[in-house]
């Protein structure tokens, strides 16, 4: 359980008895391009069936629409025109500042070879485009600090790893679907053949094997490499660094930082989607900074884990069974009378 269990952190409430470090991305979607090279990492590492055959959506360039049972990373492409760029920096000055933080190398991080990384000569500035611009965000599992899947499920087939991530063990996994309604953001979802058949025609079906079916998955943070002390598929192999990977808090940090740096630039739509740890699901260990409203990239702009009710829904049976109780008891002793 994540949101019963205590407030104390996601890790700590799984009742790992060693220590360690929350993980999780930050997704800069300022300096993302569309490659699309974390979602082919994600499925060449996990080794994920495809989603059908490689046609662009009518709807986008995209040939994967969402996140699914086989799409663990997906990016997103939105296109703007000039007056949806005013409108998303004007949205942007009306939130809360989040402060101006000192820019600089942060001494704590280092290189492939122990070297500090310092990244004061790595140009990350965003092109001025006032009249048009793609939006592209690689979107991933948020792996909640209170995780609406991972309490719902009746079977444990979820489970809490060390490094903070929520994981499905397949072969506990009884395909009920369960997590399926109680992920606010639409992330884990069954493996069938309707998620293998090619997004712009139901009719036709995409023939390949298809592993595991019935049971739900979803992206694991790469699990398996973090205890080889490897870092996950999509962060080895982002070719802009728009996706980055370490400790939560770190992270946090940086995306505060780069969020500090476009302000400064004046692009006051740079906002945060998922370091808010007040949110309906504790915060997220993805962090994403966004450079439109929640909602432009598919994204709740107030998620709320299911579970947080479970409390207070008790309470009203309670009370209710109890209302029923003495009204039943009432009604016999003025039978009797």
């Amino acid at each position: 359980m994540s949101l019963l269990s205590g407030p104390e952190g996601p890790i700590t409430d799984a009742g790992w008895g060693h220590e360690h470090h929350r993980k999780g991305f930050f997704t800069d979607t300022s300096v993302c391009i569309g490659c699309k090279a974390c979602e082919v990492a994600c499925k060449e590492w996990n080794q994920n069936p495809a989603d059908g055959e490689r046609k662009i959506l009518g709807s986008s360039y995209d040939n994967t629409g969402a996140l699914g049972a086989n799409t663990w990373r997906h990016v997103a492409f939105v296109e703007q025109d000039g007056d949806r760029i005013e409108e998303a920096r004007e949205s942007g000055r009306r939130l809360v500042s989040l402060g101006m933080p000192g820019i600089g190398p942060r001494e704590s991080r280092t290189a492939e070879d122990g070297a500090p990384m310092d990244l004061t000569g790595v140009d990350r500035s965003h092109p001025d485009t006032p009249e048009f611009r793609w939006l592209m965000s690689s979107d991933v599992c948020k792996h909640c600090t209170n995780a609406g899947c991972l309490d719902a499920c009746p079977t444990g087939a979820l489970y809490r790893s060390q490094f903070g991530s929520v994981v499905v063990q397949q072969d506990i996994c009884n395909g009920c679907g369960t997590c399926v309604g109680a992920c606010p953001f639409g992330v884990i979802e069954r493996r069938d053949d309707g998620t293998i058949s090619p997004k712009g025609s139901r009719d036709e079906r995409f023939d390949q094997d298809v592993p595991e079916m019935g049971t739900a998955h979803k992206c694991t943070l790469c699990t398996d490499r973090l205890i080889d002390g490897e870092i996950p598929a999509c962060a080895k192999t982002c070719p802009t660094r728009s996706i980055s990977f370490g400790d939560r808090d770190e992270m946090v940090a940086d995306a505060r930082e780069r969020v500090a740096q476009l302000h400064e630039r004046g692009m006051t739509e740079a906002r945060l989607y998922g370091a808010n740890e007040k949110d309906g699901v504790g915060g997220t260990g993805s962090v994403f900074l966004l450079l439109d409203e929640p909602e432009v990239y598919g994204l709740p702009p107030d998620p709320q884990v299911p579970t947080a009710g479970l409390g207070s829904m008790w309470k009203r049976a309670g009370l209710s069974a109890a209302g029923m109780i003495a009204a039943t008891a009432i009604a016999f002793a003025a039978g009797r009378k």
